[in-house]
């Protein structure tokens, strides 16, 4: 009447179906944000992908694994004809004499009415939310970024170089939202 299971048949292939089929669903759906998050998370609203594009300095970062003693940090943005964005991050690995190393990816924009959210993959098909908290809306000179776990922060500049005054006040906007500070981690840059 019922079938016995056999625990020979279960290969290395199997179980790897079983993860694909079972788990991986479940991360994607848990990696993305709701609107309703967005909207307490309060993301800078219609961001310009042309003006946002290009080349942005790494100010400074809550430590991670994928930036681990890299200096000379940089995040270039290019808009594509398929509507996502290449992503390409860089830097030095040790010191700003050391080897340049490369991470390339692209991000999509899941909701454009929140243009201050986007999906960024640098293993497809797994994503991570980048959230665009804080944005020089005149000249897009500046930004604060961060995520709905509040585990990872970055403050970036078009220049190597930011003014105290303003990178002070990224700081606290990044207090105000929640994000321990004391992680911040100021990365080395080459001045111009």
């Amino acid at each position: 009447m019922f079938e016995t299971f056999d625990y020979k048949r279960i290969t290395m292939k199997n179980l790897n179906k079983i993860f694909i089929l079972t788990l991986m669903p479940l991360m994607l759906f848990s990696c993305k944000v709701t609107e309703d998050q967005l909207q307490q998370q309060d993301v800078v609203k219609n961001v310009d992908p042309e003006r946002y594009a290009g080349t942005w300095y790494e100010i400074a970062r809550f430590p991670n694994s994928f930036e681990k003693d890299l200096a000379g940090v940089t995040a270039t943005y290019t808009l594509r004809d398929n509507g996502k964005i290449g992503v390409l991050n860089q830097g030095y690995k040790g010191s700003l004499d050391g080897k340049l190393k490369k991470a390339k990816g692209f991000a999509k924009i899941p909701y454009p009415e929140w243009g201050g959210y986007l999906q960024v993959y640098f293993f497809w098909p797994f994503g991570a939310d980048y959230l665009i908290l804080e944005l020089d809306r005149e000249n897009y000179q500046y930004a604060l970024i961060g995520n709905e776990s509040k585990k990872y922060m970055w403050i970036l500049s078009r220049t190597p170089v930011m003014k105290p005054e303003i990178y002070d006040m990224l700081v606290k906007k990044a207090i105000e939202r929640g994000y321990d500070v004391d992680k911040l981690y100021k990365t080395p840059q080459k001045e111009q």
